[in-house]
């Protein structure tokens, strides 16, 4: 997750510094840690350093997990500070490439758009919905920024409502309208000495931060530890006192489902799961000088996972896969309500 907290209320350059730091105390996560140390070099304006991170990311001899948005954040930052040629090479790598992840397709289509780069940013819009989204008939939450930005530049644009437009509509859930969120004569009401026009605009800009917010700034969730069934017939053979708690795989996934399901019932937001392996569960337990055999030892290591990135929302959205790992959708294999 990408910080959106003003400098005045954070010292990033600290929480940087932090940030790398963890990144050599965990190098499984040290793309995700780093990432988000970037983002706080940013937002404390050292925007060099920032970008010294992401090329430290891409010469990285390991490979990445996500280079397209290593490379996208990348050409975002050099543009705010004066290398639009170089920004513009990255920007045109990443069309280029194609990639099935929305969130570089988002931060380069922005980019553009923030540049006054409007007739760009529609085509990378569109070009992102078409490529990952044709032929889908529930657009996965991640891609709603993809159609929401599409829709707002079209809007700038005086263009006409299409069939991706409708589809933006659909998948919108705030009580101000997309229309209404988009207009491009909202910036004049801002102006405005009508007292009941300011408080329209400040209504319609609430909404609008709440949506931001809740995309890049979710809390950690409350994670429950999941174990493949390798990596949990290894944990028992090496540690048998943990039998107690892991009767089997089959009881382990349902145990896991249940109490997911009863967090949700009770209100609590924000689920999540995380998945353990016996290497990083015995480093856990080496750091905290206790035995891996320990059971008081297994939600703070989950606890510990979702600190670093680790956990995914729980449930799945509609078609995705399930958690467990089995290769089916979740409505095929652990959603009791199919």
């Amino acid at each position: 997750m990408r910080p959106d907290t003003p400098a005045e209320n954070v010292d990033h350059t600290a929480e940087a510094a932090r940030l790398e730091r963890t990144a050599g105390l965990y190098p499984e996560d040290a793309e995700a840690l780093l990432l988000r140390a970037a983002a706080h070099l940013e937002l404390s304006g050292d925007r060099p350093s920032a970008t010294k991170l992401y090329d430290r990311l891409l010469a990285s001899p390991d490979g990445l997990d996500h280079p397209h948005l290593v490379r996208a954040l990348k050409a975002s930052n050099l543009w705010e500070y004066g290398h639009e040629a170089e920004a513009r090479a990255i920007i045109e790598g990443v069309r280029a490439s194609a990639p099935r992840d929305p969130a570089p397709w988002v931060i380069v289509a922005e980019s553009l758009e923030n540049h006054d780069e409007l007739e760009a940013a529609h085509e990378t819009f569109t070009e992102a919905v078409r490529h990952l989204l044709t032929d889908v008939p529930h657009p996965p939450q991640p891609t709603h920024p993809l159609l929401f930005g599409r829709h707002r530049v079209r809007r700038m644009l005086g263009r006409s409502h299409d069939e991706w437009d409708a589809l933006a509509d659909s998948v919108h859930s705030l009580p101000v309208s997309l229309d209404e969120l988009h207009d491009p004569k909202r910036v004049w009401s801002l102006g405005s000495e009508n007292p009941a026009e300011l408080e329209a605009e400040i209504l319609r800009l609430r909404a609008e931060l709440g949506a931001y917010r809740e995309a890049l700034s979710r809390p950690f969730p409350v994670a429950m530890l999941h174990w493949p069934a390798p990596e949990l017939t290894e944990l028992l053979e090496a540690y048998p006192a943990l039998a107690e708690e892991y009767p089997s795989h089959e009881e382990h996934l349902t145990s896991i489902e249940r109490a997911l399901r009863e967090l949700a019932a009770s209100g609590t937001p924000n689920l999540g799961i995380v998945t353990g392996t016996v290497p990083s569960y015995e480093a856990f337990a080496a750091s905290e000088g206790s035995s891996p055999g320990d059971p008081t030892l297994l939600p703070q290591y989950a606890t510990t996972l979702a600190a670093r990135g680790r956990a995914v929302a729980w449930p799945p959205q509609q078609g995705a896969s399930c958690w467990c790992g089995s290769g089916r959708t979740y409505g095929e294999c652990h959603d009791p309500a199919a």
